[in-house]
This record gives C-alpha cells, sequence and structure tokens, in this order.
C-alpha cells in the first residue's frame, strides 16, 4: 500500500462483504448499510438497500458543503442554509466497464448567484477533498443558484 501524500487527519474505515449485493459498515459503526443493485441495472432491487452511488453522493454534498461553508468564512460572506444536492450516476463508459458521473447543484439563497458561483468554484478548485480525488477522473457539471 502507498504511503499517503497527506498528513491524515481523520481515517474512516468500511468493511464490504458481498459487494453490491451485499452489505458496508464503518469499524466504528457509525454507517452500516445494507446494498442491492438497482433494477435498473439487472438487480434485485431490494426494499430498504442503497446503492454505492448513493453513499458516494451523499458523502460529497456534505463534503462540498463543508468545504463551502470553510471557503465562505474566508471570504467573510454568509452561505448559511446554503444546500448542496449532489446527483451521482453510473452507467457504461465508451472504453468499456462502467464509470460515474456527477451533478451538483448549489443553492445560496443568502449571496447574488455571481457570489455564490465564485464561492463554489473556489471550493470545488482548492478546497474539497472528493472534488480533488475526482478532478480529471469523472465529469463533473456545477450548478450555482443565488438569491
Amino acid at each position: 500500500m502507498a504511503a499517503h501524500t497527506i498528513k491524515p487527519l481523520v481515517t474512516a474505515i468500511a468493511i464490504n462483504t458481498g459487494g453490491r449485493n451485499g452489505h458496508s459498515e464503518t469499524t466504528d459503526h457509525s454507517v452500516s448499510v445494507n446494498l442491492s443493485v438497482r433494477k435498473e441495472m439487472g438487480g434485485p432491487g431490494l426494499p430498504n438497500t442503497t446503492t454505492p452511488e448513493h453513499l458516494f453522493a451523499a458523502g460529497y454534498a456534505a463534503c462540498f458543503g463543508g468545504a463551502l461553508e470553510f471557503v465562505a468564512s474566508q471570504h467573510k460572506k454568509n452561505v448559511a442554509g446554503a444546500v448542496v444536492t449532489c446527483e451521482t450516476a453510473v452507467g457504461p463508459r465508451e472504453g468499456g466497464g462502467f464509470g460515474i458521473a456527477v451533478k451538483i447543484h448549489v443553492k445560496v439563497p443568502t449571496l447574488p448567484t455571481a457570489e455564490a458561483r465564485a464561492l463554489v468554484q473556489e471550493t470545488h478548485e482548492k478546497i474539497c477533498p472528493y472534488s480533488h480525488a475526482t478532478r480529471g477522473n469523472i465529469d463533473i457539471a456545477l450548478e450555482t443558484e443565488g438569491a
């Protein structure tokens, strides 16, 4: 395993059994989910289950929201009530295999759209760890809506 290129502040550990039709749980038990492949992908689509894409979308939305708050505080801007919606899609890639694409919609009710857009862009380009991890690897569309 490669050495970290960061100085870890927090490390989350999750264990999966059964892949996409199994169970994932963090070692601290803060997350425990049953998974099943959606019917649209040829799976059973079992009730009360989730998918890796749902978990990714939830994590990215939360991370981006926190990063936006950080950026806003650096600029002494108020983004209270901001809502980050992350859509994560999975599907076949042209070169074979599967890939994901993400659309992030950020609504900032406390700022004009131009100001909100500048903060969202800075968040995406400079601060959000999910944005850094995915840059150049998946299609990401950013949408911003202000007051």
